[in-house]
């Protein structure tokens, strides 16, 4: 399968973006621009003001200046307000973009080669995405807190040239120094997220072998393997910290100097008479509120380099190559399936076909062999590693187009997922199946549904959870049935229910699929007597076949085998 078109390095993801929310980013620089222009206007006004009130000594000239005020506050906050709406909205939705993206390349099947986990997947896709969004008001805030740098500085040196040199010199001294420390963070950054995904992945491991665990009294030994990688993400996370409070640290203390510095200047100026007294107002409140624009924008570099570690994470999910190439063919509607000549692990050119319409079960006396053969079937195992090759309606799955191959071919594993919603979503994820009552029926699931009140609505919780073995592998057998698939191959689908359950469920499935390709791997003697024929596995190859009831009657191995 392949992943969606599209971006796959760090630096690509940025330019997407950027570029994808330029007209959003175009307004909420201006209007963000406004708002850092108006609260470095703040202070020049009141300098203005001084000079005027002491120079013209006239109500009218202080209601005019009050009114100048009002205009400028009134500027600050509606820019503010519809700024940060046009910019939050955009990134927010870019974090939407980025989430679904990745969600959808991390459900396909990619290169084993590959070392991503479902929790890094899940990691990724969720605060990695809204942190490579953040690119989108990192931007234009740091643009906007440049102007009000510029603002001031200009102002400055309309009343000294070396105030406003100051300001300059100053702010470039002061992002000189932290972009070093920001590429600090960053490095530190993607070693931090890396040990929170596999934090995150060793816990989804964790819950979905909980019951194996429980089974042989793992709990402790896996606590103590959590509690060992949460440890080292940790330890990265406090090593984050710290270096995130130096740079916050000397962020502030660097402005503060700046400050300080342009203060006293502006002081010595106004006491040596170079300077008017509402110059010195207007150098005083500047130096005060120059402060936030220059906080934000030496910030600004620390938040690219996150936001860049982030998007070469999601690089990892995007460009992780499919686990095989499709095709551009759809195979026959009746076709049967073949498996001819497949080499792979146990498998030793492994031959059988099943013809279209019947019903065939392979009984296997190693289950190695059947691992094997369920991912040749599956596709878990790609084409290109094993020789020989698997026929679907005539076509081999290596030529077909993905879509059509999973709407003819259903192969449903014997640990089959139970998901979180209801008995009738689980049946029926998509809502479109035409036969959910008759599967039901035929995988006896009847008398689950007859327990509750809500019938085939009755809430499921994750996993299964409110549901036996039993039930989870009927509910799972249902779904399988459900789908109609016109090749269906299904792996040991009633080993978690009694005897007189799984006679009723054979004949069934029988019934249900008659007219349509079905594949049995079972050792099940009531699934094995249901079927047409059955096929003997053994050492990797085909080594008998024939009826159920033929293979007990002439084959002691098999009687042993299969016989309970």
């Amino acid at each position: 399968m392949t992943t969606p078109d599209g971006p796959r390095t760090g630096a690509g993801i940025l330019r997407s973006a950027l570029r994808r929310n330029a007209r959003a980013m175009a307004g909420g620089t201006v209007l963000m621009g406004m708002y850092q222009a108006g609260e470095t206007a703040f202070p020049i006004a009141l300098g203005l003001i001084v000079d005027h009130a002491l120079r013209d000594r006239s109500l009218g000239a202080l209601g005019l200046s009050f009114a100048a005020l009002a205009a400028i506050i009134t500027t600050v906050s509606f820019s503010w307000r519809f700024g940060m709406r046009v910019l939050q909205r955009a990134n927010t939705t870019e974090a939407h973009r980025w989430r679904v993206r990745v969600a959808a390349c991390g459900l396909q099947p990619v290169a084993r080669d590959v070392d991503l986990k479902s929790g890094e997947v899940l990691a990724i896709a969720t605060e990695d995405a809204d942190q490579t969004a953040d690119i989108i008001e990192v931007v234009p805030l740091l643009v906007s807190s440049l102007v009000a740098v510029l603002v001031a500085a200009v102002a400055l040196g309309t009343a000294s040239a070396g105030l406003g040199l100051l300001v300059i010199v100053g702010t470039v001294g002061i992002l000189s120094v932290l972009s070093v420390l920001s590429r600090r963070i960053g490095s530190r950054t993607r070693e931090q997220q890396a040990r929170v995904a596999r934090a995150g992945a060793k816990v989804a491991d964790l819950i979905a072998g909980l019951r194996p665990l429980h089974g042989f009294g793992g709990n402790r030994a896996a606590l103590r393997s959590y509690r060992g990688v949460s440890g080292e993400a940790r330890d990265q996370a406090i090593a984050v910290a710290r270096a995130n409070g130096a740079y916050a640290g000397t962020a502030v203390a660097l402005n503060l100097l700046l400050a300080t510095a342009v203060t006293l200047l502006a002081g010595r100026l106004a006491f040596q008479g170079r300077i008017t007294t509402g110059e010195l107002v207007m150098a005083v409140g500047l130096a005060q509120f120059v402060m936030e624009p220059l906080k934000l924008f030496s910030e600004m570099p620390k938040y690219v380099m996150v936001a860049r570690a982030s998007a070469e994470r999601m690089a990892l999910v995007l460009a992780a190559p499919p686990v095989a190439v499709p095709g551009s063919d759809r195979p026959a509607a009746d076709g049967g399936l073949e498996v001819d000549r497949v080499q792979y692990g146990s498998l030793r050119k492994l031959q059988f076909h099943v013809p279209a319409g019947r019903l065939v079960a392979v009984a296997a006396y190693g289950q190695r062999s059947v691992a094997d053969l369920v991912a040749v079937l599956a596709g878990d195992a790609p084409p290109s590693a094993f020789d020989g090759a698997v026929r679907v309606g005539g076509r081999e799955t290596a030529h077909l187009e993905v879509g059509a191959l999973r709407e003819h071919l259903l192969v449903n594993p014997s640990h089959a997922e139970i998901f979180a919603g209801t008995l009738r979503s689980n049946i029926d994820p998509s809502g479109t199946a035409r036969l959910v009552s008759e599967a039901v029926e035929a995988s006896l699931l009847t008398d689950v549904v007859a327990l509750h009140r809500d019938g085939l609505d009755h809430p499921v919780r994750d996993r299964g959870a409110n549901l036996s073995g039993g039930q989870r592998q009927r509910l799972s057998l249902a779904r399988a049935l459900a789908a109609d698939a016109p090749v269906l191959v299904l792996h040991d689908p009633t080993t978690a229910v009694d005897a007189v359950t799984e006679q009723l469920i054979a004949r069934n499935i029988a019934a249900l699929r008659r007219g349509r390709t079905t594949l049995l791997i079972t050792s099940s003697p009531a699934l094995l007597d249901a079927a047409d024929q059955v096929l003997v596995l053994d050492e990797g190859v085909i080594t008998r076949e024939g009826t159920h009831r033929d293979l007990l009657a002439t084959d002691a191995t098999y009687r042993q085998a299969v016989a309970r």
